[in-house]
Order: C-alpha cells, then sequence, then structure tokens
C-alpha cells in the first residue's frame, strides 16, 4: 500500500558510462538496490560500456544466467565449461546479436574495435552478485598466501606478489 511509481523505476541507460579505467569498461548495474520493487521478481538489467579495445573481464554470476545483446559496435564474448572438461564457447557479436552465459560459469566480453560499443544484459535474478575473477584472486582482502596462489598458477612467488601489488579495477557501479 505504500509503494508508488519511483519504486519501479531507473533512468540513466541513455547514458555512457565512465570507461577512463584500466579494462575499459563500465557497467550501470539496474538491480534490486535501484529499483526496489524488483525484490523477488528474479529479474535485473545493465548497461556495459565499452572502450576501444576494452573488457568486461572474466567474471560469474553466483545466481543468474546473463543474457547479451549488443546494441553497438562488436565484442568478442565467451564462457568457459566447468571441470573437467573447461571448454571455452566463443562468438563475435555484431549490433544486434544476442549471445548467453548460464548462470556462475566464467565469462567475458571484448571489444577488438576501434570504436565504442555497448551491451544491454538481462540476468535471472534481481540481485545476480558477480565475482570478478582476478580481483577475488588477486585482490582479496586480507591477501591469499602467495605461496598457495603460486602452486596453484604454477609460477614464481615474484609474479604472485607482482599481481596482488597491482590495484584492481572495479568497472560496476
Amino acid at each position: 500500500m505504500k509503494v508508488d511509481a519511483d519504486d519501479f523505476f531507473f533512468s540513466g541507460l541513455n547514458k555512457p558510462g565512465n570507461t577512463n579505467n584500466k579494462v575499459g569498461s563500465n557497467v550501470t548495474t539496474v538491480n534490486v538496490n535501484q529499483i526496489g520493487g524488483l525484490n523477488t521478481l528474479g529479474i535485473s538489467l545493465v548497461r556495459i560500456d565499452y572502450a576501444p579495445y576494452g573488457q568486461n573481464p572474466p567474471h560469474t554470476h553466483p545466481r543468474a544466467t546473463e543474457i547479451l545483446t549488443v546494441i553497438e559496435g562488436t565484442l568478442h564474448v565467451g564462457f568457459v565449461t566447468s571441470n573437467p572438461e573447461n571448454r571455452l564457447i566463443f562468438k563475435v557479436l555484431n549490433a544486434g546479436d544476442v549471445f548467453v552465459f548460464p548462470v556462475g560459469l566464467i565469462h567475458f566480453q571484448f571489444n577488438p574495435g576501434h570504436e565504442n560499443a555497448v551491451a544491454i544484459a538481462a540476468l535471472s535474478s534481481q540481485n545476480p552478485g558477480v565475482i570478478t575473477i582476478a580481483n577475488a584472486v588477486f585482490g582479496s582482502n586480507p591477501k591469499i598466501d602467495g605461496g598457495i596462489l603460486a602452486k596453484a598458477f604454477q609460477v614464481d612467488k615474484k609474479v604472485i606478489d607482482d599481481l596482488q601489488s597491482q590495484f584492481w579495477m572495479d568497472n560496476n557501479n
């Protein structure tokens, strides 16, 4: 009885996000945190802006499948199947093309062009969550022991120390 139209409204997906960051992308999120009326409805939306050669780095949504539509530009997109196969499913998309990323699988998008690209994605949860793989592994707080990561990635610990010392970009608004 106390809800009104503003509980079901968001304005601003027509505005490009700031892609001036290390990964060259920006995700504008429209989920239950922006529209309270989405609570329990099982759906949300994002706009993703990509600078030339920008990417939405490998990440996963633990609670949602994503369906992405390219609005402008070209994107290289893909996801990796689960263990033990770990097979890359990959496609080049142009404006008007659609691609699905199944729930929980690591996926990415990359703009190979000299122009900006824009995509809109719908997710099957009002709160899909996002885990950016590099941020989670190398930017955790507190840090995962470098020896553990060196063994897991089969690299010298100095490589891990270097990765952990870098600032990891969060491109989600």
